[in-house]
């Protein structure tokens, strides 16, 4: 016998998923628990109730800018469940709508409340990044064959109960080395789409350093012809670079995922590339030899000459106008090459350029060495967990993203056995990158200064996304916990299982992955 019963799955600030489902007596447990998310919520209340499933006859109702949310969510569903998953306008259907009109101080500009019962779920939140992070959450509550691109015969059950979410940084961040070897637009969408997935909302792009430039530049067009050009990138073999209008798609490929874009150019070291290609960049006029190997600290913009000024003012104006997200990274790490004096002069004349465009500087904690680094971020790499210009210049009101190079650097070996690679900051294994609190790690630093984390990949040993893979996941799983859970959720047994039950998730989706040994993989 067929009953016929209404469900109704409101996501948004507010959408809402209706739903006809189901078999008299057919009532299997859920495959998953409601905690069985990464990251972990802050709040989780299981119930008893039976779950909530999804059918054939499931519609999403979505309002206003609930909308392109409300695609995406089905978008994502309808490849495995060949359910049609249509999404209706609100006032077109004939199931209730339940909006929130009065925002809830508590979730913020990305929190979200997720309500789950046999015949409705109720997805809210204050604004679309909220209930694109929460829609993150219900795909991780449906069977991991969810993630499959053709139709499954599963029965698609949501545990029943509420969350009720929100992070503990604003900034939960990746980084992503296109400069020592390039990796193109379609390797970056690939890594956004995996990011995304574990709510980290930002993506910083280091597009230059001694080995290669990887962004066109209009009036420097031998810095992509010549600096990205074949035979640039370590060992000679990671030519290439983005165009305007790649960067441009890349901006709004990762906007339509929340995912916002940090452009980094490395100076005043680590430009190596950028001379090669204009001699006139150095102090003598006299073009370096390309540089294909993995050593710093040999190269610097010269500090005395104004052309050098015009060169960084015409690459800061144009990333400017290409990134609509508020930061600009300057780099300013390694520059051993560069007296001390000339580097904070640099620093002090560079720094504020990035205001005069609209955007916020950032930079390695390096330039926590000149007082125009109280107005910018700074991004902590060190081992030691002690950098006292940081945490002076973090009392004096700049923020800090946290990037310990020992726990975040994922170029570093799992262990010393596992292939590419590096370990000058040791080697890092899934407990490791997971066991640390972020908003004290760093002494001197206030808590209230850390903006976020983020997990820099360098790419000197990355030849191919398929290495990008194998050295990101599954340790930028562990960074997206402590980014977005709240430090009273940490718990490295509880990980290690949610971890060991996401690994079906990216098998189904191809992802390379380590097989960490720690963890019991399903």
């Amino acid at each position: 016998m067929r009953i016929r019963t209404v469900s109704r799955l409101v996501v948004a600030g507010v959408l809402l998923l209706t739903v006809t489902t189901g078999s008299a007596g057919h009532r299997p447990p859920p495959a998953l628990t409601l905690g069985s998310v990464i990251p972990a919520p802050a709040e989780v209340t299981p119930s008893k109730s039976e779950p909530f499933r999804l059918t054939a006859d499931t519609v999403i109702t979505a309002s206003g800018a609930a909308g392109p949310v409300a695609d995406q969510l089905a978008a994502a569903l309808r490849p495995a469940t060949g359910f049609p998953l249509s999404v209706r306008p609100e006032g077109k259907s004939t199931i209730d709508l339940r909006i929130n009109t009065v925002a809830d101080p508590w979730m913020g500009d990305q929190g979200y409340r997720l309500e789950i019962g046999t015949t409705a779920v109720a997805l809210r939140a204050n604004d679309p990044a909220g209930l694109f992070a929460g829609t993150q959450t219900l795909r991780q509550l449906l069977p991991s064959a969810i993630e499959a691109i053709t139709v499954r015969d599963e029965d698609w059950t949501i545990p029943a109960g509420v969350i009720r979410d929100r992070p503990r940084f604003a900034y939960r961040g990746a980084m992503l080395d296109l400069a020592r070897h390039f990796h193109p637009p379609a390797d970056v969408k690939r890594y956004i789409d995996e990011l995304a997935r574990l709510k980290i909302n930002y993506l910083h792009l280091h597009l230059a350093d001694d080995q290669g430039w990887r962004i066109e530049i209009d009036g420097w067009p031998r810095l992509t012809t010549v600096g990205g050009g074949p035979g640039t990138g370590v060992r000679g073999i990671g030519g290439g670079f983005l165009t305007q209008a790649d960067y441009r798609d890349l901006v709004d490929y990762a906007a339509r995922r929340f995912v916002t874009i940090v452009p980094e150019i490395d100076m005043p070291g680590h430009v190596n590339a950028a001379q090669v290609a204009y001699p006139e960049l150095t102090c003598d006029g006299v073009a370096p030899r390309p540089r294909i190997d993995i050593r710093v600290g040999y190269s610097s913009l010269c500090v005395g000459k104004e052309i050098t000024y015009r060169f960084v003012e015409d690459v800061v104006r144009q990333l400017a106008a290409l990134t609509p997200g508020p930061y600009l990274h300057l780099g300013g790490d390694e520059a051993m090459s560069t007296p001390h004096a000339d580097y904070v002069a640099f620093e002090q004349r560079v720094l504020p350029l990035v205001a005069r465009y609209g955007k916020t500087a950032g930079g390695w904690e390096d330039i926590a060495a000149a007082p125009a680094a109280t107005e910018a971020v700074l991004q902590y790499w060190a081992v030691t967990r002690d950098r006292p210009a940081v945490a002076a210049a973090a009392r004096a009101g700049a923020r800090v993203i946290m990037s310990p190079a020992d726990r975040t650097y994922l170029d570093m070996q799992y262990d010393l056995l596992t292939p590419g690679g590096l370990h000058w900051a040791g080697t890092i294994d899934v407990p490791t990158s997971y066991d640390w609190d972020p908003a004290t790690w760093a002494h001197g630093v206030p808590p209230e200064a850390v903006l976020g984390v983020e997990a820099p990949l360098w790419s000197e040993t990355l030849r191919d996304y398929g290495d990008v893979e194998f050295n990101a996941f599954p340790r930028m799983a562990a960074i997206a916990e402590l980014a977005w859970s709240p430090w009273s959720t940490h718990d490295w047994v509880s990980f290690r299982d949610r971890l060991g039950l996401y690994g079906q998730r990216w098998i189904w989706r191809d992802v390379h992955f380590y097989r960490a040994p720690e963890i019991s993989w399903s």
